[in-house]
């Protein structure tokens, strides 16, 4: 799944990791300082890392199923479930934070974007493997 020439999913998966390392950033600087500025960046970043690593799932989703060579790298299905579980612990990070907000930045908030930390991480080396590893979402022709 391209837009002129340029994938998707690889455009969109740029946002929602920026915003997880942010709601991380956040939950740490609250930790350090104890501003409740952090608490409201960390809800609007955990947020907008959640609807935006939706998109992101929507458009890797359509490629792992129109896609065969896609679907047959093991790399693909890594990829594709730890994708799917940072999703599911960032709308519970976000969630948390909606639910209550001054409550929601020590310890849980900041557990829940360690995890989403970690995940982003696990997804990021399979997703990389799959660029540079299988060429995946490359164009190759014309190059010398």
């Amino acid at each position: 799944m391209a837009l002129a020439g340029h994938p998707i999913h690889a455009m969109l998966v740029s946002f929602p990791i920026a915003l997880v390392m942010a709601t991380a950033g956040s939950d740490f600087f609250f930790w350090w300082t104890a501003d409740p500025f952090w608490i409201r960046a960390a809800l609007w970043s955990s947020g907008f890392a959640f609807w935006l690593g939706i998109a992101a799932g929507i458009a890797g989703t359509v490629e792992i199923l129109l896609a065969p060579g896609i679907r047959r790298r093991p790399a693909s299905w890594t990829h594709f479930v730890a994708a799917m579980m940072l999703l599911a612990i960032a709308g519970a990070n976000w969630g948390f934070r909606l639910a209550e907000p001054l409550a929601s930045p020590l310890p849980w908030g900041a557990a829940l974007s360690g995890l989403c930390v970690v995940f982003v991480a696990i997804a990021g080396w399979h997703g990389g493997k799959l660029v540079f590893e299988h060429q995946i979402g490359l164009i190759l022709e014309g190059r010398d």
